[in-house]
């Protein structure tokens, strides 16, 4: 007589059927309810907290790679001719066409930069200035948004952009006109005394990023030139590459191409404290997760405790027909594997859709609680948005089978080593 394969239907038939048994049957289907709820809560929060923890990164990210330069090239210090210690780039042009020489170089542009006192009426705020081409702002993905702007940039040459906070700390808008106060202005016979001038508000940016908003204008870089005394020079180049990720790569050849007195700075370089804080955040987020998966998967072991305790009399019955101990612990484990699968099926179904609808939901717990719910002042960025990968879709249904899988072997080798005649006694 052939012995029947491992996982055989009738070992699915009677798994499923004590599944669905009630209570008054020596079923646990309170406990099969409460086991597949938990998990599929564990499941679902988990990839929420994976969704949002990636959404959260690409939009940091994208706000620095869309609003600031992947490289910022700088001048060593040196002593100019008449012997004071400066670290202008005179020869900007030519650093900036040898830039433009190398390989996924996309955008090159000189920069002058300045502090000054912005005011408008009663009002004032600190800002940094940027000296930029019309041509190579309108380059920046993040600041020549049109959707997100105000104004036009075809007005920049005559007039100053300024980011949306800033323009609401003021309380300007587009036309109006805003004073610049440099302290270190004009030279005279009785010292420097600071530089006033007035621009029109030609343009007004959202970046996405409330500390860029909240402190930085942009000048024509010949108008900069001009109002801080950078005539002939550059403060700095700003390159974009292709593939910012790879910048590190492209370094080397950056440096050679701006020459021995070039230095470097990246935007890894400025953003890396923070993207090595959130990998650190990122794993002892899934972590934490993970241990909640891990106590919504033990109520799959109080039910099946149950379970076998209460079919002891059909386990009995089942060895004396001829069931093997490894046919029976099969029987339960499958019963437990059934309500894992199961919960992590529905966690992903639910997961996925509040990922996919996170914008929606945020926005009704936004309105219901009258607003402040990310505060883009605290936070940094002004949205908080959710991004599904499958990679952390796949983390998450693994873990989930693994550990109610895992979980269910406990009790289902307990049933299998039930010994048939201890059970039929009482029978």
């Amino acid at each position: 007589m052939a012995t029947p394969a491992p996982f055989a239907r009738y070992e699915f038939l009677i798994a499923w059927r004590y599944l669905r048994a009630k209570r008054a049957e020596g079923g646990v289907s309170v406990m099969t309810w409460i086991s597949l709820i938990g998990i599929t809560l564990a499941v679902a929060a988990l990839i929420i907290t994976l969704a949002v923890r990636s959404g959260f990164r690409d939009e940091f990210v994208s706000t620095i790679l869309g609003a600031n330069a992947h490289v910022t090239v700088y001048s060593q210090a040196y002593q100019d001719e008449n012997g004071r210690i400066t670290n202008v780039i005179p020869d900007y042009e030519d650093w900036a066409a040898r830039l433009r020489m190398v390989d996924d170089v996309e955008r090159v542009a000189p920069l002058v930069k300045g502090q000054v006192m912005a005011v408008f009426r009663d009002e004032n705020t600190g800002m940094e200035v940027f000296g930029i081409a019309p041509e190579h702002l309108a380059e920046i993905p993040r600041i020549s948004d049109p959707e997100t702007a105000f104004g036009s940039l075809d007005d920049f040459p005559n007039g100053v952009a300024i980011g949306r906070e800033a323009a609401r700390a003021l309380g300007v808008t587009v036309g109006d006109v805003v004073r610049f106060i440099n302290p270190n202005g004009v030279k005279g016979p009785f010292g420097t005394s600071p530089r006033v001038n007035e621009y029109t508000v030609a343009y007004i940016f959202n970046s996405g990023r409330y500390d860029i908003d909240r402190a930085r204008a942009y000048l024509p870089f010949a108008e900069a030139q001009a109002y801080f005394n950078r005539d002939g020079v550059a403060d700095e180049i700003d390159v974009s590459v292709a593939e910012p990720e790879a910048i590190d790569r492209m370094a080397q050849s950056l440096r050679a191409a701006a020459g021995e007195r070039s230095l470097l700075w990246t935007w890894k370089d400025s953003a890396g404290g923070f993207l090595r804080a959130l990998e650190v955040e990122d794993t002892v987020m899934f972590v934490l997760m993970s241990v909640l998966v891990l106590i919504a998967s033990m109520n799959i072991i109080s039910g099946l405790v149950m379970l076998v305790k209460n079919k002891g009399r059909d386990i009995g019955i089942l060895r004396t027909m001829g069931l093997t101990q490894g046919a029976i612990m099969r029987v339960f484990f499958l019963t437990g594997a059934l309500v894992g699968t199961l919960g992590t099926i529905f966690g992903v179904i639910l997961g996925c859709l509040f990922a996919i609808y996170f914008d929606q939901i945020l926005a009704i717990v936004n309105g219901a609680s009258g607003g402040g719910v990310w505060d883009g002042a605290v936070r940094g960025i002004y949205r908080l948005p959710a991004k599904l990968e499958l990679n952390d879709v796949l983390a998450a249904v693994s873990l989930s089978l693994v550990l109610s899988w895992g979980i269910t072997l406990i009790p289902a080798r307990r049933a299998a080593r039930m010994n048939p005649v201890e059970a039929l006694r009482y029978e």
